[in-house]
């Protein structure tokens, strides 16, 4: 990946066959149609023989089904790859070669068969930084494989939010846990709160921070991140990519948490100002022709309501974030807390609070106006949210069900499951899957650089 990508469409290091789309989150299954039977009733695995360059070219399909879980075993990874054994186990040795996973000399499984070997992402493999831009602060945390980041550090939005200064402080905030990390670091991934064009990478609609529409946020960070200092072990240049936040949740939720196994999925957010969406199809970021699509929270359900920053009046933006619930009730944050922090307690507070249920009601009723309207464009097969939407679901998960319903061309018939997400700092975990990307394309460019 160059030093600059705008998402991770761009896998750095040497391609063995085609990279497949940066987005593109879906590995060989096991539910993928078999191959014929051979003549004289053996099965296909008996025939099979990898060509002399296949092992190598299976790599960042084994690694990416270990990095999501799906490859518990040895076993699992041979039949979700269609491979023979001996396929399985080298692809597995050249992955615990270059540090990435473990393999279990003692064979998981009791029943018949041959036990197979345990697989899992090795916890002192190598890390990545992930960071995101949130309207009133900022946040950091290395990330290994397997979805898991370490502790996340908050810090306070510096004096001035330029983009040149803010993204120079997201920079040095990676770069000193990365120094003081005992693991090589192989990239930096930002999420951000606008969207963010593919595949020039310009930051447009910054509204939360009035940047200039068109900022070259991708260049600009990948300037920061190349003089900030990384420590003697990160790989030299260091990959850097962003991409708009609630995209980015809707990968990690796509890979590790609640929207596992959706074919489309939709998810929709809530973070400290404002609403984001992403849809995830056949395990594809849909990020339309130019990365702009599903920005959900420009769309109006209630045109005589809330002034949005866009402009508009009405918008979901304005109508379901944590701004919006404390004026429903009729109370004012604190100003020294985070705004998403105390929305998400008074919405947890309805089951003992006649205002905060009627604040609760007011706005999971524009909400589920909003999620209908997507349901009838869309048809998704499972509905994620997550940021205070998450809290609104479980204060009023009938009511925003039905609203939904009501609304749906299809009715209380077609009724979309509406789930909780299950990624902790989704907007992050996401990062590091960014930075993650071109090593689950490519799992021998952690040979590259030095470090």
């Amino acid at each position: 990946m160059p030093t600059s990508p705008t998402s991770a469409q761009q896998p750095t290091g040497p391609q063995r066959r085609p990279a497949p789309d940066a987005d593109d989150v879906r590995p060989p299954a096991a539910s993928d149609p078999p191959g014929r039977t051979a003549a004289g009733g053996r099965s296909a695995a008996e025939h099979r023989r990898p060509a002399p360059d296949r092992g190598r070219s299976l790599l960042g399909p084994a690694l990416e089904l270990v990095h999501t879980g799906r490859a518990p075993t040895r076993s699992a990874l041979t039949s979700a790859l269609d491979v023979t054994r001996a396929t399985a186990g080298a692809v597995t040795g050249e992955l615990e070669s270059l540090g990435l996973i473990t393999v279990d000399s003692r064979p998981a499984g009791g029943g018949r068969g041959r036990p197979s070997h345990r697989l899992a992402v090795n916890p002192a493999g190598p890390v990545v930084v992930a960071a995101q831009i949130h309207a009133d602060s900022l946040s950091v945390a290395l990330a290994g494989l397997g979805g898991r980041l370490e502790e996340v550090r908050y810090l306070p939005l510096p004096d001035a939010t330029d983009p040149a200064r803010m993204l120079r402080a997201v920079a040095e905030a990676g770069a000193e846990l990365a120094r003081s990390a005992t693991r090589r670091c192989l990239g930096v991934g930002l999420a951000l709160p606008n969207p963010v064009t593919e595949p020039d990478g310009t930051a447009l609609a910054a509204l939360h921070f009035a940047w200039p529409s068109g900022t070259p946020v991708a260049d600009l960070f990948a300037e920061e991140v190349q003089r900030a200092d990384f420590g003697r072990r990160a790989r030299s240049p260091l990959p850097s990519a962003v991409a708009n936040d609630a995209n980015l949740a809707a990968l990690a939720e796509h890979r590790h948490g609640a929207g596992r196994d959706a074919r489309h999925l939709l998810l929709v957010t809530s973070g400290h100002r404002g609403v984001g969406g992403a849809l995830v199809i056949d395990g594809r970021l849909h990020t339309g022709s130019a990365g702009l699509a599903l920005e959900v929270g420009h769309l109006t359900v209630d045109p005589q309501g809330r002034r949005c920053v866009c402009g508009n009046r009405g918008c979901l933006n304005a109508e379901t974030d944590p701004e919006a619930l404390f004026v429903a009730a009729g109370r004012t944050p604190d100003p020294g807390g985070p705004i998403l922090d105390q929305a998400r307690r008074l919405a947890r507070s309805a089951a003992d609070d006649a205002g905060a249920a009627d604040a609760v009601a007011h706005v999971v009723d524009r909400l589920g106006l909003g999620l209908a309207g997507l349901v009838n464009i869309l048809n998704p097969d499972r509905i994620v949210l997550s940021g205070l939407h998450l809290d609104l679901l479980a204060a009023a998960p009938e009511r925003l069900a039905a609203v939904v319903a009501d609304r749906c061309l299809w009715g209380r018939s077609g009724r979309v499951p509406i789930v909780p997400a299950q990624v902790d700092h989704a907007g992050l975990a996401g990062a590091a899957e960014l930075a993650w990307q071109p090593y689950l394309h490519d799992p021998q460019a952690v040979y590259a650089g030095r470090g």
